[in-house]
């Protein structure tokens, strides 16, 4: 799978079934070219108009599942919460 093919995927956390959005961007190791997290854009300020405060971070080893559109992952919502404040 390629990048290109992970970032036309949308992101859902299985604990709230919320969606978190697409995936912008991969974390991985350049030496061993492994995947260490998937980047999320977090949601807009004021209806987006600002831009994007903060992101999510989702660390590998709570990717759940990679569907052919969806990728599931299990996040506490206490983590979500806190990274994205606006």
């Amino acid at each position: 799978m390629r990048i290109y093919d992970l970032k036309q995927k949308e992101v859902i956390n299985v604990k709230t079934c919320k969606r978190l959005g697409f995936v912008g961007d991969v974390d991985f190791d350049m030496e061993t070219g492994c995947l260490l997290a998937l980047i999320v854009p977090g949601p807009g300020c004021i209806c987006g108009f600002l831009g994007r405060e903060k992101e999510y971070v989702i660390p590998f080893c709570d990717i759940c599942q990679v569907g052919n559109d969806i990728i599931l992952v299990d996040i506490k919502e206490k983590d979500v919460t806190e990274s994205i404040k606006c």
